[in-house]
């Protein structure tokens, strides 16, 4: 089979002929249709990740036909067509992972490739409204951006709606936690600095945005949104940096601020006594459980969400896909087209 090998750190990838992996005890084996890149496989193969070990077929995200079943492992699943949760192994604890927690994609063998062996824990019957396209956006962007949505953020989703931001909107997970908190009926902002993104962003329905390039941006958002000490119930970030402290001033009192990245640098210059006296919670989150990997994919399903796709390119496209989403410049999602 065909397979992207990531043979070294700092290293090309290869396309490369790949023994065909078997459908193990309890396993399936998955002929993949599509799957999508994330910054995590740019990261690994700048060895800028944790643990990285190494060789190893990147990719953690995918959608695909299951080809064979392994012993254990009912009939039906035979023909179906699924989308692969890739946290696995999270543990007992649902508020944090275990020791043998991994991401599919290294050290794993993962789903840039022809076909992918997985425990059937980790498989879901694809949306019927999705393409292949579509399902293999999902996985890794979607279950963090709903954890820190819906489980660390606890964003209510009755009563009187919530007012939640969402910084540096183009990402996948940033994307996906916009039109998650729409269907669920928040009122969104959003800050960019392209105003394209922002265009989009509307498009998909936040009530507005704010570049943050623009000096003071933090202020004029609260002029925009007449906010007084604070407008925002729930916050959502990735970038962490100086910035984050801008943040601090427009949430709301009790409001909670979810980081799961930090591409600006180190959270400096935090007022202490702006956190407290507004009741804060500041909180850091990373990927998710099984359990929330099926909510989300049932609420996908439940409210007909469709990702935004920024290119969909064949495998042998690659690296020129890696390039792009190291630069930032798409908006929303890059997805590899496995089967021809």
């Amino acid at each position: 089979m065909k397979a992207i090998l990531l043979s070294a750190k700092n290293q090309p990838i290869q396309l490369i002929d790949a023994p065909m992996p078997t459908a193990g005890p309890g396993e399936v084996l998955i002929k993949l249709e599509a799957a999508s890149l994330n910054h995590r496989d740019v990261y690994v193969q700048q060895g800028l990740y944790p643990g990285i070990k190494l060789p190893a077929i990147l990719g953690s995200d995918g959608a695909g036909l299951v080809a064979e079943v392994g012993e254990g492992v009912d009939a039906a699943w035979r023909g179906q067509a699924v989308i692969i949760n890739p946290a696995m192994h999270w543990g007992e604890n649902p508020m944090f992972y275990g020791a043998d927690f991994r991401i599919l994609g290294m050290p794993d063998n993962g789903t840039f490739a022809d076909y992918v062996a997985v425990s059937t824990t980790y498989i879901h019957h694809k949306p019927a409204h999705l393409s292949f396209e579509q399902a293999a956006a999902f996985p890794l962007a979607g279950l963090t951006a709903w954890r820190a949505l819906m489980t660390r953020a606890g964003l209510r989703t009755s009563g009187l709606p919530e007012k939640v931001l969402i910084t540096g909107i183009g990402g996948g997970a940033a994307l996906f936690a916009l039109q998650f908190a729409v269907a669920a009926g928040a009122e969104v902002w959003v800050t960019s600095g392209s105003e394209e993104k922002l265009s989009v962003a509307k498009t998909l329905g936040a009530t507005g945005g704010i570049n943050y390039n623009e000096p003071d941006w933090a202020k004029t958002l609260l002029t925009k949104t007449g906010g007084g000490r604070g407008y925002f119930d729930v916050i959502i970030d990735s970038a962490g940096g100086p910035g984050f402290a801008k943040l601090i001033d427009v949430a709301a009192p009790g409001g909670r601020i979810v980081f799961f990245g930090g591409t600006t640098g180190n959270i400096t210059d935090i007022s202490p006594p702006k956190v407290f006296f507004k009741q804060l919670s500041i909180l850091g989150t990373t990927m998710g459980t099984e359990r929330e990997f099926a909510d989300m994919i049932a609420f996908v399903a439940d409210k007909k969400i469709e990702p935004v796709i920024d290119e969909i390119v064949p495998l042998t496209e690659i690296e020129r896909a890696m390039t792009k989403m190291n630069i930032g410049k798409q908006i929303g999602k890059i997805v590899l087209k496995i089967s021809s």
